[in-house]
């Protein structure tokens, strides 16, 4: 089972998008799929057409302890979802607990203080991508401290390597303090490419992180922004768009693990 937490402190880098679209990519490739929007806006949700703020979610495992079973809602062919719930947000509220509530979603991811009924439900699942929030609280503490991948999606400006920079040196330092290593795979969306910027950022993601930028960019592109509106993704909205080829290869990249040369 792979962990995958999708993630970037900077907003508007297409981390939601890069998580329906990917997740419903490998449920079409027949792998079996489960999203969790750890991000209190919710938006993840509302791309299914699902009702977050009244619906169980990730606020009743991180603050209740309920079960992922209890929370699950099948929204596609191989492919679930646990919706942020209302909330969520108050998880953030509760550092007076300390260093413990970082590993609330770890201890119900992989721990066996549930019964056995929901180690199997969980154990059913090829690929669990988490939907991060833009910030660097206790919410994507729990997404770095559960997952044993990233995907850090950065598009072509240089706020968005700023942004890249603090988060990689979060991540390390993790990672130092557990004795640690995980998969980083970067991923460029909103890309234009007749753009000498986004060009010469492709390049510099390159030398900075060498076999590990997945191989497609994602071209910017309306329908990917229009589709949610629509509860659908890509592959239902537009499928013979340029957003669906990008992310259908994108998909294959991630499995194949292709990623960018340096030249």
């Amino acid at each position: 089972m792979q962990v995958v937490a999708i993630m970037n402190q900077k907003g508007g880098v297409g981390k939601t998008t890069t998580t329906l679209n990917l997740a419903h990519g490998l449920a079409l490739q027949g792998k079996q799929v489960l999203i969790l929007d750890l991000d209190p806006q919710g938006h993840l949700g509302s791309c299914f057409a699902i009702d977050t703020f009244n619906s169980k979610g990730m606020d009743r495992v991180l603050i209740n302890k309920a079960s992922f079973q209890e929370v699950t809602q099948n929204v596609r062919d191989n492919l679930f979802v646990v919706s942020a719930g209302a909330k969520l947000g108050e998880l953030e509220t509760q550092a007076q607990e300390g260093g413990r509530i970082g590993y609330r979603l770890y201890h119900a991811l992989y721990s066996d203080t549930h019964n056995n009924d929901h180690e199997c439900y969980i154990k059913q699942f090829d690929y669990i991508l988490m939907d991060c929030p833009p910030a660097s609280g206790l919410l994507a503490m729990n997404a770095i401290l559960a997952c044993n991948e990233f995907i850090i999606p950065v598009t072509g400006d240089y706020l968005a390597l700023q942004g890249l920079s603090r988060l990689i040196k979060v991540i390390s330092h993790i990672e130092q303090t557990l004795e640690r290593h995980t998969k980083k795979w970067f991923v460029l969306t909103r890309f234009q490419k007749q753009r000498k910027l986004a060009q010469q950022i492709r390049q510099k993601m390159v030398g900075y992180f060498p076999e590990q930028v997945l191989a497609t960019a994602i071209r910017e592109n309306v329908a990917l922004a229009e589709s949610p509106g629509f509860a659908k993704s890509i592959f239902e909205y537009q499928p013979r768009s340029n957003g669906a080829e990008d992310y259908k290869n994108l998909v294959i990249d991630f499995l194949e693990q292709r990623t960018i040369t340096q030249s």
